[in-house]
């Protein structure tokens, strides 16, 4: 009877385990290319700021957080600038949608 429990606990200790890693793991990165039609700095010492994105496949506006200094530097001195089509990677990250890569896609 023990031996039973045991094996009952250890069974519901990985399907337990199994559960919490797939959640992890669905957090995957999203791809889209479309065309820049907002850029949001707060300033020029900002550490973070938004872009909205037109999605080429589906036409719905996509706002996507950027929080990298190289990108932020390129809206800075205007090398990305809004009408700029755009290849981009992001995860949903507490509601957000940040930006893991971040490029036009004629390259920059």
């Amino acid at each position: 009877m023990k031996k039973s429990v045991a094996v009952l606990l250890v069974v519901a200790f990985v399907a337990l385990s199994v559960l919490s890693l797939s959640r992890v793991a669905s957090a995957e990165e999203i791809k889209m290319v479309g065309v820049i039609t907002k850029i949001d700095i707060a300033g020029k010492d900002a550490k973070t700021a938004t872009a909205t994105l037109k999605d080429n496949k589906t036409e719905k506006l996509v706002v996507i957080t950027i929080n990298d200094d190289l990108t932020l530097d390129k809206f800075k001195d205007h090398r990305i600038v809004e009408g700029d089509e755009i290849r981009c990677k992001y995860e949903v990250i507490d509601g957000k949608n940040v930006s893991k890569l971040f490029r036009k896609t004629a390259g920059c």
